[in-house]
């Protein structure tokens, strides 16, 4: 039987990109499990806000997994896993590997655009880009250890959160 038929084409389309995640990082399970954390919090973000076109679907989980694809060559090349380099890194090596994975161009642009800025807040133009953004900041509250600063993350939220279901879960995970 075929797989596809079997999990369906967006289950597939996931998976080969996961893949893609893991054997660029290799066992750096760290920026691995960032991913995934990402790719988890912007699905229940997706459906939380009832988004329903599938482009749009498809390019926040292409975008969630392989958002921070420019760190390991932002610390190669400049010894930094900074949020700038990333964003100048990142870009070319998801083109790569979209391309690799037959995506349509228009998909392509806005991925890597999202990845090329997704650590500058005045980028942010659009509800793809604020879903990647809301998942990437409820992983770093997490992982940085912001949360034992109350006030600290109800400015962060206050500030950068706008769907209701990412506000939502912010609140329940570190504010209540």
């Amino acid at each position: 039987m075929n797989l596809t038929k079997l999990i369906g084409d967006d289950i597939m389309s996931r998976l080969k990109y996961i893949m893609e995640l893991k054997d660029y990082f290799g066992t750096d399970l760290k920026r691995i499990n960032h991913a995934l954390k990402v790719l988890s919090f912007a699905d229940r973000i997706v459906d939380g806000e009832n988004i329903t076109d599938e482009k749009i679907k498809k390019i926040v989980y292409i975008t969630a997994i392989l958002h921070d694809i420019g760190i390991k060559k932002a610390e190669e090349k400049y010894g930094s896993s900074s949020g700038r380099y990333q964003e100048i890194e990142g870009p070319a090596i998801a083109r790569e590997i979209m391309r690799k994975n037959n995506e349509d161009e228009d998909i392509i642009e806005r991925v890597c655009y999202i990845i090329g800025g997704h650590h500058t807040a005045s980028k942010n133009d659009g509800l793809d880009f604020q879903i990647i953004w809301e998942s990437d900041l409820l992983v770093n509250i997490e992982e940085d250890e912001l949360y034992k600063d109350r006030e600290k993350v109800s400015n962060i939220v206050e500030k950068n959160f706008k769907t209701k279901t990412g506000k939502n879960i912010a609140v329940d995970l570190f504010l209540s």
